[in-house]
């Protein structure tokens, strides 16, 4: 008779930790569904800013989301990089056709004047590693990576780079 009992109890105290849980959930998320951000509803006004005046986290919250209002983007092919990458026991060649994400209003020929530069820059970091390793990336670590080190390529040569993100468009691997 106890056992039932104890299944029982612990029935009920699981019903209660699950409804719980997507009680919580709601609320958190709640500002999310209605088109707010969590981030700006719930971040505490900074003490002694003004009424009025919005802080940080409510400004970074407010650029992220534009509800409506996608950004516009212009973007430049940078075709066939071609890297040789050292493997267990031969050579392989890893293949890129990446593309430079910049702002609508970006200078083309900025873009196209940093075509060698990225070009050099994705060669130089890519072909250090091995072809395992590379091989084992998945495409937004490779994208993530890739961008992390032409940005700072660019800035190690005191130049401005004229794109946002790196994506990688085609890869092949032979």
């Amino acid at each position: 008779m106890a056992v039932p009992r104890v299944i029982l109890i612990m029935l009920v105290l699981n019903m209660f930790v699950v409804v719980g849980g997507v009680v919580t959930n709601y609320l958190l998320l709640k500002p999310l569904l209605h088109g707010g951000s969590a981030i700006a509803s719930t971040a505490p006004a900074a003490p002694g800013a003004p009424a009025g005046e919005e802080t940080a986290a409510q400004a970074l919250a407010g650029e992220q989301e534009a509800p409506g209002e996608p950004g516009e983007f212009t973007f430049f092919p940078v075709q066939k990089v071609i890297v040789s990458l050292r493997g267990g026991e031969r050579e392989h060649y890893f293949v890129l056709d990446l593309v430079l994400q910049a702002e609508a209003d970006a200078d083309p020929k900025k873009l196209e004047q940093a075509d060698p530069m990225v070009r050099s820059s994705a060669v130089a970091y890519l072909s250090a590693m091995k072809f395992e390793e590379l091989r084992n990336l998945t495409i937004p670590a490779l994208q993530s990576q890739l961008e992390t080190a032409l940005l700072a390529d660019f800035a190690s040569r005191k130049v401005v780079a004229p794109f946002q993100h790196v994506l990688v468009s085609k890869m092949l691997v032979q």
